[in-house]
């Protein structure tokens, strides 16, 4: 019987880090997206620093203005939460 392993990193990128990466690659301010957002300057911000997460209401509204799907945003701050609790557990 053959079984199956799944390893997982123990390297997390931040969502804020990427997130900044495709505002610069769209050539567009934090401002500018918390606009388009409707959501506040500071939340966004937040996130950019890895203060706040990214919620799923967030990652749609992410996908409907950056193009990039929700699933992905949802998915790398599940990694990345679950990274970093690995990491503040040993």
């Amino acid at each position: 019987m053959m079984t199956e392993q799944t390893y997982m990193s123990d390297l997390a990128i931040p969502p804020g880090e990427y997130l900044q990466e495709v505002l610069e690659e769209m050539d567009i301010t934090q401002a500018e997206l918390a606009r388009r957002m409707g959501r506040p300057p500071q939340a966004i911000n937040e996130i950019l620093r890895g203060d706040k997460a990214i919620t799923p209401e967030t990652a749609l509204q992410l996908e409907q203005v950056v193009g990039v799907p929700a699933y992905f945003w949802s998915n790398l701050e599940s990694e990345y939460r679950l990274v970093m609790a690995k990491e503040a557990e040993r």
